[in-house]
């Protein structure tokens, strides 16, 4: 039987159940029901992993909720899981895996920058929607534009490099008033990409940055690179890299007794980074999407949902969680539009959302178009986050006033 007309059968089932039994409202077993297999992929262990994971539990919660609300189109939520390791090769083997072997509909996750480039070509030559939860590199989503694509299948809830540069320089230059500036970045194509966004955020303001110093993964000593950047006389340190070794830089700071701001991208926010970093990430700021702040009740009903899922009040990256939760919501929004899990119809849905979605990060009000495939796009809709006493709360009581409009 084509998949098509399977599908079409499929979902009939409960009617026919029904007129079976003289009209009787009866249900069929989920276990009778064929699932819509969504993929997931992310990194689930190693470095990146408190981000894979904090975005996993996110959709998690919000399958769970969409399957106990009667799933989509009469049918559960089916979650395809993997890790990519935050290895590029292995991202793109994992989409292979899930269009050719799995039969997935659509596709939610990816943390990496490099593991989004490297995968999401496959699920757009395959024409299968994929809403990138995590991944921050400018690029995602402009790989597949006008005129070589007709269509985009790539959608992103996070905020890109260029919106994060915007608020670093914004509160390092405009609010701080520092001029002298060093740049750290890892060797990754997040790392680079995202010290490129700092470099022209500067020149926009007339600044060159006095240092730019790249380091590698796992790297342990920063004294050098540090000791440069002092001796060129920085004001502060702007940051791209993962928690690891954003933790290396702030006890060097430490040990060098050289007390200066770190202010770099939202993966300050990382759980490895505050831990490992300790009474150094203190004062640490960062671009957040989300800070676990119940200052809304859809934000509220999202953290008691974590806990619950969990057992634990802490999420080890919060904007994560939140972003895996809220693409969930809305390629949920997507299929109940298109009425379809064709793919084409899913794209064009998510392109014209018709009903707000009320996400934890923002309702959704027509958040993509034909094309505009990102859903923020001011660095007005991001919040600046500070750790304070090893959480990350908000910087500005007016970002925190701000964020109780949902």
């Amino acid at each position: 039987m084509p998949s098509a007309s399977r599908r079409r059968v499929l979902a009939a089932l409960p009617l026919l159940a029904a007129c079976a039994l003289g009209g009787r409202a009866v249900s069929v077993r989920a276990a009778d029901i064929e699932p819509i297999r969504i993929g997931v992929c992310g990194p689930f262990t190693g470095g990146s992993s408190p981000m894979g994971i904090s975005m996993r539990e996110g959709i998690r919660i919000a399958a769970s909720q969409i399957n106990a609300a009667g799933g989509l189109l009469g049918r559960p939520i089916q979650l395809v899981e993997r890790d990519d390791e935050a290895r590029n090769e292995r991202g793109a083997q994992i989409a292979q895996e899930l269009i050719q072997r799995e039969g997935i509909v659509a596709a939610l996750g990816i943390v990496n920058t490099g593991v989004a480039l490297a995968s999401q070509r496959h699920y757009q030559l395959a024409r299968i929607p994929m809403i990138t939860s995590v991944a921050t590199g400018t690029l995602i989503t402009r790989q597949f534009l006008p005129p070589e694509f007709a269509d985009n299948y790539i959608f992103r809830v996070s905020a890109n490099d260029s919106l994060q540069a915007q608020v670093i320089v914004d509160e390092a230059v405009d609010r701080r008033g520092l001029k002298r500036l060093a740049i750290f970045h890892d060797a990754t194509n997040y790392g680079v990409l995202g010290s490129e966004g700092l470099i022209e955020a500067l020149r926009q303001r007339k600044i060159s940055p006095v240092a730019v110093e790249r380091f590698q993964l796992r790297q342990a000593d920063m004294t050098a690179p540090l000791q440069r950047a002092r001796d060129a006389g920085a004001e502060a340190v702007l940051t791209y890299g993962i928690g690891p070794e954003l933790a290396q830089i702030a006890n060097t700071l430490a040990r060098l007794n050289w007390r200066v701001p770190i202010i770099g991208s939202w993966t300050l926010a990382m759980s490895n980074f505050i831990d490992n970093a300790g009474p150094n990430a203190e004062g640490a700021r960062m671009p957040q999407t989300f800070i676990p702040d119940p200052t809304t009740p859809a934000r509220q009903t999202f953290l008691d949902a974590w806990q619950r899922a969990t057992g634990t009040q802490r999420i080890p990256v919060p904007p994560a969680a939140a972003q895996g939760y809220d693409s969930a919501l809305l390629l949920a929004a997507a299929i109940r539009q298109a009425d379809s899990l064709e793919g084409d119809r899913i794209r064009a849905a998510l392109e014209d959302l018709r009903e707000p979605v009320r996400g934890v990060i923002m309702t959704y009000a027509r958040p993509y178009s034909r094309d505009q495939h990102e859903t923020l796009t001011s660095p007005h809709q991001i919040h600046v986050g500070e750790v304070r006493n090893g959480q990350v709360v908000f910087a500005y009581e007016a970002d925190r006033q701000r964020a109780m409009w949902p």
